[in-house]
């Protein structure tokens, strides 16, 4: 059972020789404290009587609020704990009280921090964005976990969209940052399950379509000649290699070192998951990195040669400065490739990856096998390309209805 006290506070003693009354709850050897909004000086308080003394011009007055509010606190105590097996201090407290206002914008900066730590800054710079945009829009930095109500949510997705002009999945991702920070304040009992808007406030994602290049259009690539020692044909044999050799991520592809390369495997820690893969290389793959071998090179040298060998890899926001820029250039030759062999498509490296991933389920590759060379945490994410392969096989069969 817990036990309820009033306590004068010298341990908090004010400049002006005030300290505050609060009610202590102890309930299992610990302590909670609940304030009663009253300070007097300290010759006030008396200690014996645990009380204020009649000198105090407002005794009378202070102490029937101090002995009311004491007694409806154990009112409030008993039937908490008659109807709780098991009870904290802090959950007495709160079952009385309630939770204080959790601030969103300073959870939420504090919930990214550990990107900005890791190193992951693309993450780190998208999730401040979103936050900046929330702030403009509530135009309040106090703005708390209850104020983000499902009406809150409405209007903001409506300004997202008509005042900011996000398409539906940017849009979504900016609620979906706001869903997550409330699932990892409930995780941590910060707030209560019933005020979660997102209970009630439902995010309909619009379907989107991944492109992948067919066999044809791939061979249409490796055929393509670029004038050699060109950054076209780099970028070229870069996307190719990609699209042989387990839809390796530009970040990643970008980052290779020769000392990442054993002879006939890549050792690769995905930038996107801090995850490690070992991926056979095929021989067409060998044979384009065969051609950037250089006879007096040095294991730290990038596999291509796109990224300066002088970049600090210790500096975040230098490689990821360097990684934007260098996949910018990679995809507009790649638009500038596509338009030169008529594949009409948004040629971007990315489609490297959805390439591979068709290709090897259409090859026989078990789905399992495919999501672990992709590094994909969950098989649902490989699902997405079994899917695009059954509808083709689906398309193939409509020749028997002619």
């Amino acid at each position: 059972m817990a036990s309820i006290s009033i306590v004068f506070r010298k341990d908090k003693l004010n400049k002006k020789g005030e300290a505050p009354i609060h009610f202590r709850i102890i309930k299992d050897r610990k302590v909670s404290y609940i304030a009663s909004t009253i300070s007097i000086p300290e010759d006030s308080w008396d200690s014996a009587k645990n009380k204020i003394k009649p000198k105090h011009l407002n005794s009378a007055r202070l102490n029937s609020m101090l002995t009311n509010k004491f007694a409806e606190l154990q009112d409030n105590v008993y039937e908490y704990e008659t109807n709780q097996k098991s009870t904290t201090t802090s959950q007495l407290k709160e079952s009385i009280y309630g939770k204080k206002p959790l601030f969103f914008f300073a959870f939420a900066e504090s919930a990214i921090e550990p990107f900005l730590n890791e190193g992951k800054i693309g993450t780190y710079d998208k999730n401040k964005a979103i936050i900046a945009k929330l702030k403009v829009f509530s135009d309040s930095t106090s703005l708390t976990f209850q104020d983000i109500t499902p009406e809150f949510l409405t209007k903001y997705q409506r300004y997202l969209k008509d005042t900011l002009n996000n398409k539906t999945n940017t849009a979504n991702n900016s609620l979906k940052f706001i869903n997550q920070m409330f699932k990892v304040a409930y995780s941590q009992d910060l707030i209560e399950h019933n005020i979660i808007p997102f209970n009630k406030f439902k995010i309909k994602a619009e379907k989107t379509h991944r492109f992948y290049l067919s066999e044809e259009e791939l061979s249409l690539i490796e055929n393509f000649s670029p004038t050699p020692g060109t950054r076209v044909e780099l970028h070229r044999d870069m996307f190719v290699f990609a699209a042989y050799a387990g839809g390796v991520r530009v970040s990643d592809i970008l980052q290779l070192k020769w000392k990442d390369f054993d002879g006939t495997n890549l050792n690769i820690t995905m930038k996107k998951t801090g995850g490690q893969i070992s991926v056979k290389v095929p021989n067409k793959a060998l044979a384009i990195i065969e051609k950037y071998k250089v006879a007096d090179g040095n294991s730290n040298d990038y596999l291509f040669p796109m990224l300066s060998n002088d970049l600090n890899c210790n500096d975040p926001r230098a490689v990821d400065s360097a990684l934007s820029s260098a996949t910018a250039y990679i995809n507009k030759n790649l638009k500038f490739i596509a338009e030169k062999v008529n594949i009409d498509k948004p040629l971007s490296f990315h489609i490297s990856r959805h390439t591979w991933a068709t290709r090897a389920l259409r090859k026989g590759i078990s789905i399992d096998k495919v999501s672990k060379l992709l590094g994909h945490a969950q098989l649902r994410e490989t699902q997405i390309y079994a899917k695009i392969v059954n509808e083709d096989l689906d398309k193939a069969m409509d020749v028997f209805n002619d």
